[in-house]
């Protein structure tokens, strides 16, 4: 069987046809130009599907279903985008409806994190686990739970929000508006402000070294090589965010236990100089010391979102 997902992002919208096993058959990107209205941005995808069937020579009714994955606020039975930031007219857009105009063949939609972590938990890191849990690390921390082999969401679609836990109690302010939020301590951004906090208060520090004294370039891999260059200052700030993040994991493994906890994002490419002291620090946020749940780096980098999307009717199929 064959599926065509679609991942729809700020700037490009990705598109692909997949095997039941999760294979990718043909891709292609095009430019999404969110600012002009959400019809022409939904019709370009739906011509996207079409242009990956004829690039085939197959037929529409060749594939199974088409996924969507989209951010923003979804309702995913209702098919409806009820708002996505970064677009200029994404309020209450029947998408679903709208490509169904064109694709006659079942459509499916959801949040972009939540089809992510589809595709880890199915294919990529996950291993075909049914109960996975994957968190990304950028400027924001997102999440998306898989329980039963499904996405969880809550009962009102809106659940799976990880970065919004609360880990130290009125600390330092979120962009949602609480205070000490998981994201604020454990996104990429988070260890960038680390870095930049401990090269300010240490000028002898190497990592001055690695953004030619300009900290307004610091990234996370930078501090990472700062580390390695046998900074003590990287060190201690990878130490802290590591802290920070087993604090969090801590907390999603006592509430869920999942067979897979898997981490993506930017600094995840780091492995196991990431991996490592946040197992470390992990043993001590585990209820009874001790889990099952297996800490893992996510796999399918920029093709987990496809791949989920396209996945979405299977999954409803089972």
């Amino acid at each position: 069987m064959i599926y065509a997902g679609i991942d729809l992002g700020g700037t490009t919208i990705k598109g692909a046809l997949v095997t039941d096993a999760g294979e990718i058959i043909c891709e292609k990107s095009i430019p999404t130009r969110g600012e002009r209205p959400n019809r022409e941005v939904v019709q370009d995808m739906a011509n996207l599907v079409l242009e990956l069937v004829a690039s085939q020579n197959m037929d529409i009714h060749d594939i199974e279903s088409v996924g969507i994955g989209s951010p923003g606020a979804i309702h995913p039975i209702e098919g409806k985008v009820m708002f996505a930031a970064n677009f200029a007219d994404f309020v209450n857009v029947p998408m679903v409806d709208i490509m169904k105009e064109t694709i006659p063949v079942p459509v499916y939609l959801e949040n972009d994190a939540n089809v992510a972590a589809l595709g880890e938990a199915m294919f990529g890191a996950g291993g075909g686990s049914r109960n996975a849990i994957t968190i990304t690390l950028g400027t924001g921390l997102g999440g998306g739970i898989i329980i039963d082999g499904k996405i969880f969401s809550g009962a009102f679609f809106g659940g799976g929000e990880m970065g919004h836990q609360v880990i130290v109690a009125d600390g330092l302010p979120c962009t949602c508006g609480r205070k000490g939020c998981w994201e604020v301590y454990s996104s990429a951004t988070a260890l960038i402000r680390m870095g930049r906090e401990k090269a300010v208060q240490h000028p002898e520090s190497k990592i001055y070294d690695q953004v030619d004294g300009d900290l307004r370039q610091l990234n996370a891999k930078h501090v990472f090589d700062a580390a390695d260059a046998g900074d003590e200052y990287a060190k201690e700030a990878i130490q802290e965010y590591a802290h920070y993040l087993a604090v969090g994991l801590g907390n999603t493994i006592n509430v869920f236990q999942p067979e897979y906890l898997i981490i993506g994002g930017g600094p995840s490419a780091q492995g196991d100089k990431l991996l490592n002291p946040v197992k470390k620090e992990l043993k001590k946020e585990i209820f009874g010391g001790v889990t099952k749940t297996q800490v893992v780096i996510a796999k399918l980098g920029n093709h987990a979102g496809v791949i989920g999307a396209a996945m979405l009717g299977k999954t409803r199929e089972v």
